[in-house]
């Protein structure tokens, strides 16, 4: 029998969309498609919606976003107005955590 002891817990891991590395859930951001269909940035995970995950770097969103993988994750189109407001809203975010490291 298996004891509490001997248990190891497991680490969630999801893939970013931009560099397609498997990484540990808490070291990304969620990118999230609320059911109205807006878009956003979500630091804390916890916001209703479709959510794609990627690396808190600048170069893994460029990435993202010029292989149009968000649109792949999403299943809709993208404008161009939105990957912008995105990526203010994500650098945001970065600053004032400080969860992630400029490329």
């Amino acid at each position: 029998m298996a004891t509490k002891a001997g248990k190891v817990k497991k680490i969630p891991e999801r893939l970013c969309v931009g560099c397609q590395e498997k990484r540990p859930k808490k070291e990304l951001i969620r990118i999230v498609k609320s059911p109205e269909g807006e878009f956003s940035v979500d630091l804390t995970g916890k916001k209703s919606g479709r959510g794609a995950y990627i690396c808190p770097k600048q170069e893994c969103f460029e990435k993202a976003r010029k292989g149009h993988r968000l649109e792949r994750s999403f299943e809709c189109a993208i404008d161009a107005s939105v990957y912008d407001a995105l990526a203010a809203e994500l650098e945001k975010g970065l600053a004032e955590n400080g969860k992630g490291a400029k490329a």
